[in-house]
């Protein structure tokens, strides 16, 4: 059941579900089962780390356009502008 859970979250890219299978981990029995726990992990860290970088990514990205939109920003001038 667990491992079941495991494959679905990783195939969905459900980052809550897999921090909840990871809270849980159950008492695996069988080789086969610590065998594919093991190779689930493994994808699931894969995916995470994925995920991390386009994270990552999106938000230097995000630094760049506001830096941009600042640069491009009118200056304000007050229209009251009164010289003695």
């Amino acid at each position: 059941m667990w491992l079941n859970q495991l494959k679905v979250a990783i195939v969905e890219k459900n980052t809550d579900k897999l921090n909840e299978l990871m809270e849980n981990l159950p008492q695996l029995e069988s080789q086969e089962d610590l065998d594919s726990a093991i190779c689930l992990l493994k994808e699931a860290t894969s995916l995470l780390t994925s995920l991390r970088d386009d994270t990552k990514t999106s938000m230097i990205q995000i630094e760049k356009s506001i830096k941009f939109l600042k640069v491009t920003e009118a200056q304000y001038i007050p229209s009251l502008d009164v010289k003695l």
